[in-house]
């Protein structure tokens, strides 16, 4: 039986089985990164934006320099020298926070349910509080305007414990601007809070101030144009958000050497408290004033407002009890530290004096 020619033919000369040609992967789109409450691409570069225009000093080379001597300091866990220098804070803004905020801004913006729930109870509480001490007559009046006039009117107070690089600022702003975006469309299977103005105050052990006043001021500020802009450019040029319902404020503060009664006067009017990339920074220097201040915001915050802990999932830190040092995962300290039935949050706060 003859052989076919093709088996004995050079290899370079054989016919290869050709791929179908499918044409160019197509890129990702907007539409299909979609899910609920997600914050739009656009938004997104908008927010990144401000990071660029607010945090970007200097040229490439002088910043990749800065940030080799930030991360060798935060390698060697040296956190007073990584934070200890305005230049350092800036570039370290400009390197981490950006993507932070974007995952901020998504995590508040699925949020929204608990959030406009809270809000609702915050509503509740106020009526009640006020029909107490209100006579006949004010009951009647309040009732007369309480459809124009609702706690939404004032502002949601968010507490960011370790905000100081900004994170949590833009990542709330870009939040807020989605929720104005979609008051016209509102998702009736997806409740999302009436929210007329945030107040945020930032506490952190740094000098953060500089930082804070720019990155607000990026929020609040149309980004810059050339003068040779389109008029269609000209007018869709926009602040992210308006400067009347966005305010910013920030102290510097070790929030390890607060005692209970400051720790419950920076508690005053706080809806939202945020620890978020900072618990694993407070165990590293003390799991014992960690543990009090825990103890203490469990003790001072309001019934009904919320608490929200974002931090790496693999993050360890260690214990020592009786001479002897154990890791545990930051999660079971957290919940070990908050959800502990034997004492009350005082009691216990006392104990780790």
């Amino acid at each position: 039986m003859p052989r076919d020619k093709s088996s004995w033919q050079p290899l370079h000369k054989r016919q290869r089985p050709t791929k179908q040609n499918k044409g160019p992967i197509p890129l990702p789109t907007e539409k299909g990164y979609q899910q609920d409450n997600a914050i739009p691409i656009t938004l997104q570069q908008s927010l990144l934006n401000v990071f660029r225009d607010a945090c970007n000093k200097g040229s490439p080379a002088e910043i990749e320099d800065i940030l080799q001597e930030v991360k060798g300091h935060l390698f060697n866990r040296d956190f007073a020298t990584a934070f200890g220098k305005e230049e350092y804070l800036e570039a370290y803004a400009a390197r981490w926070s950006p993507s932070r905020a974007l995952g901020y801004a998504q995590i508040f913006s699925d949020l929204s349910p608990e959030i406009s729930d809270l809000l609702e109870n915050k509503s509740t509480e106020s009526q009640s509080t006020d029909n107490e001490s209100a006579t006949l007559s004010d009951q009647l009046e309040s009732q007369l305007t309480l459809q124009s006039q609702t706690a939404s009117d004032k502002p949601l107070n968010i507490l960011c414990l370790g905000g100081g690089a900004g994170a949590e600022v833009v990542g709330l702003a870009g939040w807020l601007r989605h929720l104005r975006d979609n008051a016209s469309s509102p998702d009736e299977d997806t409740p999302q809070p009436n929210i007329s103005k945030l107040d945020i105050f930032g506490i952190d052990v740094a000098t953060w101030d500089k930082v804070m006043q720019d990155l607000h001021q990026g929020i609040i500020t149309p980004p810059f144009l050339s003068k040779y802009a389109s008029a269609a450019a000209k007018a869709a040029n926009k602040a992210v958000l308006p400067s009347e319902v966005f305010n910013v404020r920030f102290e510097q503060k070790d929030l390890l050497d607060m005692d209970a009664a400051g720790v419950e006067d920076m508690l005053v009017n706080s809806d939202i408290v945020t620890i978020m990339f900072t618990l694993n920074e407070l165990y590293s220097t003390s799991v014992a004033k960690t543990q009090r201040l825990l103890y203490a915001l469990t003790a001072s915050m309001r019934p009904g407002s919320l608490l929200l802990v974002v931090d790496s999932p693999g993050s360890y830190s260690t214990v020592t009890l009786n001479g002897a040092s154990q890791k545990y995962p930051m999660q079971w300290l957290l919940d070990h530290t908050l959800l502990s039935p034997k004492k009350d949050a005082l009691e216990r706060m006392r104990d780790a004096q």
